[in-house]
């Protein structure tokens, strides 16, 4: 009882005084391991740490994160919102939807929502201020369009799920976060259409628009992205892994042959910005084995999943408290941080009430793109609000409406669970 909660408590507080996360996980997991076994047990840290990431799937997220880059800085993202714009047409609160339609379509090639986020907010931001878009607004709108990212394959944050639950098939889901993916996005689009009529934002007739049918043509090296990424996983043509190497090599073929946008200078640009991005996260991954392996061995997350069922033995008062711890450590916390933290705590209580482990992942990662995008953290709106120039406090008159907007969406998917299993069932994938 005392190595947990000095495991526990050890990593709170060091998270408390602002240490980096992955320093957090790694310490409170060699203090849990020294104060509860014996002395010999201290050689499994470097086991344990090896061992968390010599895992062939893993090898999907660095390049899943090229893939990303890639594709932001060869012209995809102009493109995209170019058809985007063509497709919608100059109506008022029309750039609101651009923005979202662009961020579910680089979501499709990136995987991340700060990525996303990033790769968006460059392109649209300009174009909503010069439509009479304010800042805020815009930053809101593109900050939380970004968030389904987490959904739409390729989502790194699934693939650590997947690893982390062998339970779980990746192919199912990817398939199962389509739909929550799709409607999370109208979760977004909506209000953000709502209060530009409102308030008389984006009085855009005059803008120009690119005809629909050569915005298309030029915007197909994008589009064909997610495609070849889903078409060959469903073929059975390549795995998830040997996906995000076709993913790779197309972006690559994309940007030195088609757009021409990525000479050598950049391409070592690219290859160094995603080298420290993956190192990052290898980092957190490696090191949270060593939290994950001290818990488990001590009986940390099973004493804790006894004491979140003993609250109340009704499945759904359980399902409310996990959401809303689960958004409260989405506002300070990343998605992948969050998985590598509480799955080992969470999968007790999934296997106690027999939930489907591919709905639950879905839930989880729907429940963590909103803490994306909702202060006081809001890795998404950190980044949006970095570009506009502007401080993340002026964005809250608009973001709680999309917060409140996509909690009812992930309400409908937690009623709903063939929402998230009609896909992966109809393909034919272990759901």
């Amino acid at each position: 009882m005392t190595a947990s909660l000095a495991l526990v408590g050890s990593f709170i507080a060091l998270l408390a005084i602002g240490s980096p996360i992955a320093i957090a996980l790694g310490f409170a997991g060699v203090v849990g391991i020294w104060l509860g076994l014996d002395v010999y047990a201290m050689g499994t840290v470097g086991t344990n740490t090896y061992n968390s990431i010599a895992k062939y799937p893993l090898i999907a997220i660095p390049l899943f994160i090229l893939t990303g880059m890639i594709f932001e800085r060869s012209g995809v993202a102009k493109s995209l919102v170019d058809f985007a714009s063509a497709m919608v047409g100059p109506r008022r609160g029309g750039l609101g939807v651009v923005a979202v339609l662009v961020c579910l379509l680089m979501g499709g090639m990136s995987g991340s929502g700060p990525a996303d986020a990033a790769a968006v907010a460059m392109v649209m931001i300009p174009s909503m201020l010069k439509a009479g878009y304010p800042k805020p607004f815009s930053a809101s709108v593109i900050a939380a369009g970004a968030s389904t990212a987490i959904l739409i394959p390729p989502s790194i944050a699934l693939i650590i799920y997947s690893i982390m639950v062998p339970a779980a098939d990746l192919r199912a889901l990817f398939a199962g976060g389509l739909v929550p993916g799709v409607l999370a996005g109208l979760a977004i689009a909506i209000p953000a259409v709502w209060l530009a009529r409102r308030h008389g934002f984006g009085a855009e007739a005059g803008l120009e628009r690119q005809p629909l049918g050569r915005s298309f043509i030029k915007a197909i090296p994008g589009l064909m992205a997610p495609v070849i990424i889903l078409g060959g996983l469903r073929s059975g043509l390549f795995t998830p892994t040997e996906a995000a190497v076709v993913a790779v090599t197309y972006g690559l073929l994309v940007g030195t042959l088609v757009t021409r946008t990525l000479t050598p200078r950049g391409l070592y640009q690219v290859f160094a910005d995603s080298a420290v991005t993956s190192g990052i996260i290898m980092l957190i991954i490696a090191l949270a084995g060593i939290f994950a392996w001290a818990g488990s061995t001590l009986g940390t997350f099973d004493m804790t999943a006894r004491g979140l069922l003993s609250i109340s033995d009704n499945e759904w008062v359980v399902m409310a408290l996990i959401m809303v711890f689960l958004l409260l450590a989405g506002m300070v916390l990343d998605g992948i941080s969050i998985y590598l933290i509480m799955l080992p705590l969470l999968m007790p209580v999934v296997a106690a009430f027999g939930w489907n482990v591919t709905w639950f992942g879905v839930l989880m990662a729907m429940n963590i793109a909103i803490g994306q995008f909702t202060p006081p953290v809001a890795v998404n709106l950190m980044v949006t609000t970095t570009v506009a120039g502007i401080p993340i406090e002026s964005t809250m008159r608009w973001i709680l409406w999309m917060v409140v907007s996509m909690s009812l969406a992930l309400v409908l998917v937690i009623i709903f669970p063939g929402l998230v299993l009609w896909l992966p069932d109809v393909l034919g994938y272990r759901i």
